[in-house]
């Protein structure tokens, strides 16, 4: 009876969600793209939010976002950047003032074996300044470091050709010729660019020819094969259509001054009252180029919001990935994938437009995942300062509730503004637990006494068994107590020991490298996926469960995510005390599905479709074949 109750409830709430869809898109369209902002978000900003809140200090009168450290604790993290050697690369986004919104967003990074010798390279997106896009001084240069192997990186930009000497954004990562060789896509303002990955090191710009530079201000980028071809098709999220000879400013005329104030105080102007840049879809023809198939399918944003990350994912379970859309300041985007090449807009209906307020977040991040280990996506989305960040529960039938206050992570956050985020299995113990990078926009925030400041430091909430997230402190001296202004994160297992790491772009500053030092001895397990003749070389759109310790666990293989980043896309899953392995059951992009006992815990196992295990490495070296 239970089950009958819980489906007719599932089943009104999508009825009356239906019914209200078109009355809310009309409301919602109102709100944020009027001249006068709304009273109810309190902070008269240019960024939606939530009522200005309290200040929150620690015992030193420190504001929370950059103390509340405590003596001793779990050390979960330790900041290893200069041991590694990344120390020395700046980022580099306009100037400190911030005067103009363009200098403000950060870039991402992206995790990406380069040269297939199975330990994941970083690549760090740079910004660029004023001085440099008019020729009269050097761009700053993007960063790719290759992994050592020993713990630290070389930086093996200038050899590999991917300096990206424009302003850069966002990255995704992706095999999208089918080579069996990772590349890597570039969103900028001005022309983005594809590098295509030459197998010897180095790497070369062929946007122009596949036909995605586009040319104002893209910023994330998701890859996807969304029409069931075997090639990875890419769609990239607009932000503004911005002209840097005329950037807006309170006087000028060109936007409210209400939108370039925060709490009373004139800070930089945007998002809302600005223009905005629509997003755009490029199917792959398979022969180096793409066509624009945005308005075909469905997803080309005429109403121009305001588009950060986005992520290809299947949501519903019905084999094809969907396509979701987090929006500054603007709803959120939910597109389900038809299977006949277009997609249909379930935004408001899913619930995943708008917050349980019913109103619209300024979304930075996105993070996917299965945190209560049900096989149902759920999905975490982090916004700006005086406002929570929501985590979006996965009710089946398409069916998404705010359950941010439910699980505990509703009020901490609250003077923080959240940019890259993970929903990452931290201590193996088969949970996933929910990771944010912080960091304001406005540094004249550190001039008034609000409780917030423009660096801030990460949060980490463990999960108990998906019910609900506990807080962990963060301890002096480590990881969780850097204090930077935190942008693009990715997360993924930098050293091959089975732990998940974080790599953050600041924004302004060097990166910063969170090595996982978490005392527990729980065992994992991850799976590199290589996908068939019908599938994606590097199986991206793949879904995998595991069946181990008791429970049964998803991982899907991304590209794109966090904040404009992408992260490892080796299938990671903590096994707790667990020795077995268990069995992977794995749904292909072409549609089969094939299940596969795993042999032995604590390896990072190659499967290949329809011939099963292909390799496996044991502490980064190839396991020793049984005698």
């Amino acid at each position: 009876m239970r089950d009958l109750r819980d489906a007719g409830v599932i089943s009104l709430t999508r009825s009356l969600r239906n019914v209200l869809s078109c009355l809310v898109v009309v409301l919602s369209s109102a709100a944020v793209f009027a001249q006068a902002p709304s009273q109810s978000s309190g902070a008269m900003s240019g960024h939606s939010t939530g009522a200005p809140h309290a200040p929150v200090y620690d015992a030193q009168r420190r504001p929370i976002t950059a103390g509340g450290f405590v003596d001793s604790g779990p050390v979960v993290f330790q900041d290893v950047t200069r041991a590694a050697g990344l120390d020395k690369w700046k980022h580099v986004m306009g100037t400190p003032q911030k005067k103009f919104i363009l200098e403000t967003d950060g870039s991402g990074v992206g995790l990406i074996d380069y040269d297939n010798d199975g330990w994941l390279d970083i690549y760090l997106v740079n910004g660029s300044t004023y001085k440099a896009l008019d020729g009269k001084e050097p761009a700053p240069h993007a960063a790719l470091f290759h992994n050592n192997h020993d713990g630290t990186f070389t930086d093996v930009t200038a050899k590999a050709g991917v300096a990206n000497d424009r302003w850069g954004f966002g990255v995704a990562i992706a095999d999208f010729d089918n080579d069996g060789w990772p590349d890597i896509f570039v969103a900028n303002f001005g022309r983005n660019r594809l590098y295509r990955n030459n197998h010897d090191g180095t790497f070369t710009d062929v946007a122009e020819k596949a036909g995605v530079t586009l040319g104002n201000w893209s910023d994330g980028a998701t890859w996807g094969d969304y029409d069931g071809d075997g090639r990875l098709d890419l769609f990239v999220s607009g932000y503004l259509h911005y002209d840097v000879n005329n950037q807006p400013t309170a006087g000028d005329g060109t936007v409210a001054r209400a939108f370039c104030q925060l709490r009373g105080a004139p800070v930089m102007c945007g998002p809302r009252g600005l223009k905005g840049e629509p997003d755009h879809l490029f199917h792959n023809n398979g022969d180096g180029t793409f066509t624009d198939t945005s308005v075909k399918a469905g997803v080309s944003d005429p109403d121009a919001y305001y588009g950060f990350t986005s992520t290809f994912v299947d949501v519903n379970n019905d084999g094809r990935v969907d396509l979701l859309v987090a929006n500054d300041s603007s709803p959120n985007y939910l597109y389900v994938n038809k299977g006949d090449g277009t997609f249909e807009d379930q935004s408001y209906v899913s619930g995943f437009a708008l917050n349980k307020d019913g109103r619209e977040i300024a979304s930075m991040g996105l993070a996917v995942g299965d945190y209560r280990n049900n096989g149902l996506l759920d999905l975490l989305v982090t916004d700006f300062s005086d406002d929570y960040k929501v985590l979006y529960r996965n009710d089946g039938e398409l069916n998404f509730s705010d359950v941010s206050d439910q699980v505990g992570i509703a009020q901490m956050p609250v003077p923080f503004l959240g940019w890259g985020v993970g929903l990452v299995d931290y201590d193996n113990d088969g949970w996933k637990d929910i990771f944010m990078v912080n960091g304001h926009v406005y540094p004249e925030v550190d001039q008034h006494d609000w409780g917030t400041t423009y660096a801030q430091r990460p949060l980490l909430f463990h999960s108990l068994k998906g019910e609900k997230f506990e807080y962990i402190p963060p301890v002096k001296g480590t990881g969780l107590a850097v204090v930077t202004p935190g942008r693009g994160a990715a997360f993924g297992d930098l050293f091959n020991d089975g732990k998940i790491d974080v790599v953050i772009s600041p924004i302004d500053g060097p990166p910063v490298l969170l090595r996982n030092v978490n005392p527990d001895h729980h065992h994992w397990v991850e799976l590199k996926l290589v996908g068939g003749p019908k599938s994606p070389r590097d199986a991206v759109g793949a879904t995998v469960y595991l069946t181990a310790n008791g429970m049964r666990q998803r991982e899907d293989v991304l590209s794109g995510g966090s904040f404009i980043s992408s992260n490892d896309q080796r299938a990671h899953f903590g096994l707790g005390d667990a020795t077995d392995a268990g069995t992977a059951e794995i749904h292909w992009p072409s549609g089969f599905k094939e299940t596969i006992q795993l042999p032995a815990s604590d390896r990072i196992y190659t499967l290949t479709e329809g011939k099963g295990i292909t390799a496996a490495l044991c502490q980064g070296k190839p396991c020793p074949k049984p005698k």
